[in-house]
């Protein structure tokens, strides 16, 4: 898997607007999917995870490089002296002697898949000294393995690195796509709530125009004695306190307007000044709500969980490594090769090239600690290790089945108080239509229609609540189920 490109993400099916210049504009209209795409680009937190995976590739080839074929040049000169003695039973004087010797070649070692390593080795050594007429030129060429049998023989330290870091990148390219799902939703909340901050903005401004109009009708009927003042008192405080409302709204919008700037790049300074406002609106569209077909979907596309199964397979990974070092270390031990003399250097080759003189061993080496008391506690520790990866596995799965359950139940609710908020906004207008006229007619008072205009302005906030409710539930429900890229047409490919 390479994950270097990883974030070629994909052929984004959303392409990028203007929005996505270095430079904003003063004010920007954005749709959802704009908006997700620019996340997808300069959100930190993404970027921050997607250096993850490319971490890990350098560590899994970092273990790898522990396979590299080694070259190795020597060039040594040795000097020997001895002094000379005499011989009692020869009775002759043993002159001193002097040896001098210079050793030239190179080898080449290969560790192997197996566990084993073979080294091949080529060696010139020129000897001189008082005991020779002249120079003489030894050499020899051979092969040399060395095989494990039973300890590090199916699986060794290098090896289980290797095994459990591309366990690892696995795991972190899967941390990698949750933190997708995980922003995308994010920018889905934020976006929804943007727009009610805004459509709510809206309400207050007509809550304020209704109860300003009220005010100045009653302002007129008090002028002409038709309204005791304290009607008008009435409305001047309604007035003050609708004002309040509207800026708590436009307060509220500001502060939306941010949270999703600092989802959507990574310079939230250069989007200080810049203006938000969703294209979109709040729609509710029919869902086909089905848990049985959601806890599907959930058992195999949640990231989290696909995340916890390679955690299982990583650690019996480990555990296969520890059980391996129960047994003792029994190593096998081949050499061969040939070697020549000669006065010269090219004598000294020919014993090579006839291959008159081979050389060769076999055999094997045993070693095992009294007590190994190292690897058995390390054994079972991996083993309970195990049995906690399992549980948590387990208790993830049973998490993600509620999960689910509960979004469910959240989306069937949310779609059935629109309707009732709905309906209730309908009344709302139909009562305060009612009692502006039962006023007009002097059958009623100002302290009623206040009332009612309050209750109107409650009513379709609530309805737009719970737009907005039902579409941020449905984004949970993607979440909870790990179909958030594919509902957002997103395609991501980990290689």
């Amino acid at each position: 898997m390479r994950t270097r490109l990883l974030f070629s993400l994909v052929a984004l099916t959303l392409a990028v607007t203007a929005s996505a210049q270095t430079a904003p504009p003063a004010s920007q209209r954005l749709s959802l999917a704009e908006c997700i795409a620019l996340a997808l680009q300069r959100n930190l937190d993404i970027q921050i995870r997607r250096l993850q995976p490319t971490i890990d590739l350098y560590n899994l080839d970092s273990a790898r490089g522990f396979y590299d074929l080694t070259v190795n040049l020597n060039a040594v000169q040795r000097f020997n002296a001895s002094p000379g003695a005499a011989d009692p039973a020869s009775r002759l004087f043993n002159v001193p002697n002097e040896v001098f010797t210079e050793s030239y070649g190179p080898s080449l070692t290969q560790q192997l898949s197996s566990g084993g390593r073979v080294t091949l080795n080529a060696d010139v050594i020129r000897r001189s000294g008082n005991q020779f007429n002249s120079f003489t030129y030894s050499t020899d060429a051979g092969i040399s393995l060395t095989q494990p049998l039973l300890k590090n023989s199916w699986i060794d330290a290098t090896r289980q690195t290797i095994l459990v870091n591309k366990r690892t990148l696995k795991i972190d390219e899967l941390a990698l796509r949750g933190q997708l799902m995980t922003t995308i939703n994010n920018v889905q909340q934020a976006y929804y709530e943007l727009i009610f901050a805004r459509d709510n903005v809206l309400v207050q401004e007509a809550s304020l125009g209704l109860a300003e109009k009220l005010l100045a009708d009653n302002q007129r009927r008090v002028q002409v004695g038709a309204l005791a003042p304290l009607d008008e008192k009435q409305s001047e405080s309604q007035v003050a306190a609708r004002r309040a409302d509207l800026l708590s709204a436009r307060r509220d919008l500001e502060i939306q307007i941010n949270a999703l700037k600092a989802l959507l790049n990574d310079d939230f300074g250069s989007w200080a000044t810049v203006g938000l406002e969703p294209a979109d609106r709040l729609l509710a569209l029919p869902q086909s709500l089905d848990a049985q077909e959601s806890w599907r979907s959930g058992m195999a596309a949640r990231p989290d969980l696909q995340a916890s199964k390679e955690s299982v397979e990583r650690q019996n990974i480990v555990l296969r490594y520890n059980h391996n070092q129960l047994f003792p270390s029994l190593d096998l031990t081949l050499t061969y090769g040939h070697n020549g003399i000669g006065q010269t250097l090219p004598g000294g080759l020919n014993g090579l090239q006839r291959g008159d003189n081979q050389f060769y061993s076999y055999g094997i080496v045993l070693s095992f600690p009294l007590s190994n008391t190292t690897a058995k506690n390390n054994f079972k520790a991996s083993k309970v290790q195990k049995e906690v990866l399992l549980l948590q596995l387990k208790q993830l799965e049973q998490r993600i089945i509620v999960e689910i359950d509960n979004a469910v139940r959240q989306a069937r609710t949310a779609f059935e108080k629109i309707e009732s908020t709905r309906q209730a906004r309908l009344y709302a207008e139909s009562a305060l239509d009612a009692e502006q006229k039962k006023l007009e007619n002097g059958r009623s008072t100002s302290f009623f229609v206040l009332q009612l205009q309050r209750d109107l302005t409650a009513a379709r906030s609530a309805e737009i609540r719970a737009l907005a409710d039902y579409n941020k539930t449905l984004a949970n429900l993607a979440l909870s189920e790990g179909t958030t890229l594919e509902k957002n047409n997103i395609g991501l490919e980990l290689k």
